[in-house]
């Protein structure tokens, strides 16, 4: 990948984006490089705005920067065909993360282009005449957007990019130096983020475009990270090396409770946007951009302009979203029977473009843990089902084959449409029998008395069979009678921010102290989204109708008394593989403590022993390292260059 030097001449590709949902959509033509006259110009601020929300799809949807989010966190393990991109993040022994093969490196390059065409904006924008307070916020909320995610994955980064700090530069300049924590959040992004608050609207300019409430959730979102960084309970180390004291004399308490004001403020004036009734149509891909979802990297079917890459085949490289594939595994390798003797099989579940399947990658998978522990409720908890695919269903006449009926486990017919393959929720009372040697299941599953479907119980998930990830998987309209295109990256946005979060972070903030307001203590606010989540209306894995209310029992299980381990869990069944966890983690310093250690079995089919695994996770990994291709790119001597880079790379 293509690492960009920051101090480089900056120029951005002006990418088209559109906002689907709304007749204005948002449509500029492609251009080489940004200059301060072109922000003079009314063209030339929508066309920098609109590369804004095209950035987007290369930060988020980009596999590789997907994993390094989750691969190594309690959520996620590498799976049977991960590449060292993966087995390096997990810090298990099976590779090391270093500057050259870190994937962050997907959001450094991205991250400060796109904040040096927001400084153009900002700095040239007002000379037009005609371009609104509103509009130039919008850039405000992206320098902020873009700075909140490098200091959090990096430490302290440049404010100056070559022409002063926070200044659109266009001249070609080989030397650095990184603010530090505090100069970043005070200077660059909390003032951003109030101007934005005030200056945005509460209905966003066209579908999906930033708003009031977005810039709020990341405002109180900063001031929750930072009062963490301020209080540093497990004493982290920093970088660039600075005092834990705020510019402004505020302390971590002061900063909880304003995370706290804010994200009960936007929860108590949302706009046009809510929670939805169910979590199920909440990540339903015939319900995206609901009114749920605050910020996402739009994709769409109909255009491949507009989509950021082909239709019909993926490319394995942003601006495609091919962030589902990795947690798929080979599922089309299952086979069920066409005679009673097993003489002649079929492929019986093909790869399809449904959200349920998509294309196979076997590149990252679930822990045991998480699906024993994480998700150990699945009766009245509907996230779990509403989460995962575990059950994998006939589809064998969509790839040609034209048998009326097949012989699955037990030698039992099935048709299309039933269960070939089920993850059992739990252990089952009759032990599974694996050996099977009669009429065995080719990816090693097992079988159960009077059950057509092999089985493959929690205990039994390995590195190359497991549940997949059905929240962000494919889906299309334009499938027909056939398998569509499976192959393409994915048509969907990728969802980046939810309105749901503001609870968690409401609540985390009053965990951490913050006073509260009657209705609205940690409890409170963690009760409204587990009520929500005991609300069935579907059963996703069943498929069929299932309305139910289990909301009683989800609030009376929540403890009197909620600590951040429970609001870390809510947030895992909650957010579970979209990308959160490895903030989560590093903001309340509980990586070490929740992910040292985790269970899964092995990468051969058939393997149902499960192995603990144990993890290294030491101080220094809290930050990643800065890319190679920064410090190879400026023109510094070597000392200047290792005190550049992060301690411990």
């Amino acid at each position: 990948m293509k690492r960009i030097n920051i101090k480089a001449y900056i120029g951005t590709a002006l990418l088209t984006l559109s906002l689907l949902g709304c007749s204005d959509i948002l449509d500029e033509q492609p251009r080489s490089i940004f200059t301060p006259d072109y922000f003079k110009s009314e063209q030339g601020v929508m066309g920098g705005l609109t590369s804004m929300y095209a950035h987007l799809r290369y930060i988020y949807g980009q596999a590789y920067y997907y994993n390094s989010c989750l691969t190594g966190t309690d959520e996620v393990t590498y799976a049977q065909s991960a590449d060292a991109n993966f087995k390096d993040m997990d810090l298990s022994g099976v590779g090391s993360i270093t500057p050259s093969s870190s994937r962050s490196d997907a959001l450094w390059g991205t991250a400060f282009t796109n904040i040096n065409t927001a400084s153009g904006i900002i700095e040239n924008a007002t000379t037009v005449g005609t371009i609104s307070n509103a509009l130039v916020a919008e850039a405000r909320f992206f320098r902020a957007f873009d700075y909140f995610l490098l200091v959090q994955t990096f430490g302290g980064v440049p404010l100056d990019l070559g022409a002063g700090e926070l200044k659109f530069n266009t001249s070609a300049s080989r030397t650095s130096v990184r603010n530090t924590v505090p100069e970043v959040y005070t200077k660059a992004i909390f003032p951003d983020l109030l101007t934005a608050i005030n200056d945005l609207p509460a209905v966003g300019r066209v579908t999906g475009s930033a708003t009031k409430t977005v810039a709020r959730l990341y405002l109180a979102k900063a001031y929750l990270t930072y009062g963490w960084w301020l209080e540093n309970p497990n004493k982290i180390p920093t970088y660039p090396t600075c005092d834990r004291t705020d510019p402004d004399g505020h302390d971590a308490k002061w900063y909880y409770q304003q995370a706290y004001n804010v994200a009960t403020a936007a929860i108590a004036d949302p706009g046009n946007f809510g929670l939805l009734s169910n979590f199920y149509d909440v990540n339903l891909g015939s319900n995206d951009r609901n009114k749920e979802i605050l910020l996402y990297a739009d994709h769409t079917e109909t255009s491949e302009l507009y989509n950021g890459g082909s239709l019909t085949y993926g490319s394995g490289g942003a601006p495609d979203n091919f962030a589902c594939w990795m947690m798929t595994w080979n599922y089309t390798n299952i086979r069920s029977a066409a005679k009673t003797d097993w003489s002649s099989v079929v492929s019986s579940v093909q790869r399809e473009a449904t959200q349920p399947l998509g294309r196979p990658w076997t590149r990252m998978c679930p822990t045991i843990n998480v699906i024993k522990n994480t998700f150990a409720d699945k009766t009245n908890d509907s996230r779990y089902d509403g989460t995962f695919t575990t059950v994998y269903r006939g589809n064998w006449n969509r790839g040609g084959a034209t048998n009326a009926s097949l012989y699955n486990a037990n030698n039992m017919p099935v048709v299309q449409g039933d269960a070939i393959l089920t993850f059992l929720d739990d252990e089952p009372a009759t032990a599974i029998d694996y050996s099977n040697s009669t009429y065995k299941s080719n990816i090693g599953a097992g079988v159960l008395p009077g059950r057509a479907d092999f089985v493959i119980s929690p205990n039994g998930i390995s590195r190359i069979v497991y549940p997949g990830l059905w929240k962000i998987g494919p889906y299309r309209t334009d499938n027909g009678t056939g398998l569509g295109q499976p192959n393409a990256g994915s048509t969907r946005p990728f969802n980046i921010a939810k309105f749901s979060e503001l609870y968690f972070i409401a609540a985390e903030a009053a965990v951490k102290g913050a006073t509260t307001t009657a209705g609205q203590s940690a409890r409170d606010l963690i009760n409204v989204i587990r009520a929500r989540a005991g609300k069935w209306r579907w059963n996703n894995n069943g498929n069929a109708a299932k309305v139910e209310d289990h909301s009683a029992a989800m609030v009376a299980a929540t403890p009197a008394t909620i600590d951040i381990n429970y609001i870390l869990a809510e947030r895992s069944r909650e957010y579970y593989g979209e990308g959160y966890r490895w903030f989560d983690l590093v903001r309340t310093q509980k990586w070490a403590e929740l992910a040292g250690s985790y269970q899964i079995c092995g990468s051969n089919y058939g393997d149902h022993t499960p192995t603990t695994v144990t993890r290294t996770i030491t101080s220094n990994y809290y930050l990643r390292p800065i890319p190679q291709g920064q410090i190879d790119g400026m023109e510094m001597s070597a000392e200047e260059k290792a005190a550049y880079q992060n301690p411990g790379y």
